[in-house]
């Protein structure tokens, strides 16, 4: 059930790194939930589309939000506006576009195997295919993070981004980069939460960016930029999703 919020954590924890911070993950989310969604209710057959039209709706969601994740890098990192006042207006936005796609309606229900698929189904010794996903993609991160130049460049940039430019590090693309994988991943997340559900709505992801900003800072990434660990931010959403579930018990 955490799985939306770790996955959105590992695209803030690259924005957070660079010293950033990025505010319209969880609007992202349903932006892309009920993208999807409409797409599917309206330009396939439904319960009876392909299973590559299905993917294709889904595609197009993660798409819009890489989209407005790239528009934020650009407004960043080419005008100097500062994170936080485009990342709040993008979640504004995407908040609207939603409303605007469902009618205000609760939701947008879908009925198909292939679009529950990430959300319900377990193909690996009973694991959840969205915790498939989700550890794939902290692996993939951290050897990114790790072990390649775009990771030191990211680290660079968040330390100090004269030196980092004065040192042939194109801090622009990079600023641009880490903004549209955050989006990217938001809409991803946003797959596993309406596949899970069986429906897109605007009103998921409310108040998400809080729990997905926590889990990087618990994680141990600094907000002043320059160090962090995808792995340490796969342990702090663990502790939150353990706070959030265990408050929702008791």
């Amino acid at each position: 059930q955490n799985a939306d919020i770790a996955i959105m954590a590992i695209g803030m924890t690259l924005v957070i790194i660079t010293a950033g911070i990025d505010l319209s993950v969880g609007k992202l989310l349903a932006l892309s939930s009920v993208t999807t969604a409409w797409l599917i209710v309206n330009q396939t057959p439904g319960a009876t589309a392909s299973t590559g039209a299905v993917l294709a709706c889904a595609l197009a969601g993660v798409a819009v939000c890489a989209a407005m994740g790239t528009f934020s890098g650009v407004m960043v990192a080419v005008f100097s506006i500062p994170p936080f006042v485009i990342t709040l207006s993008i979640m504004f936005i995407a908040s609207g576009m939603a409303y605007l796609m469902t009618d205000a309606a609760a939701a947008i229900s879908f009925k198909h195997s292939a679009a529950t698929w990430l959300g319900l189904e377990r193909s690996l010794f009973g694991i959840p295919n969205a915790v498939l996903l989700m550890l794939l993609l902290f692996i993939v991160a951290h050897v990114v993070m790790t072990h390649t130049r775009m990771g030191r460049h990211i680290y660079a940039v968040g330390g100090n981004p004269e030196a980092a430019r004065l040192s042939g590090v194109p801090v622009k693309w990079v600023l641009v980069l880490v903004y549209a994988v955050c989006g990217a991943l938001a809409g991803l997340a946003g797959l596993v939460q309406g596949a899970r559900l069986s429906s897109g709505g605007a009103q998921y992801g409310d108040g998400y960016e809080l729990s997905v900003i926590a889990a990087v800072v618990v994680g141990g990434t600094s907000l002043a930029g320059g160090e962090g660990r995808i792995m340490g931010t796969l342990i702090g959403a663990l502790i939150i999703g353990v706070i959030r579930k265990g408050m929702n018990m008791n």
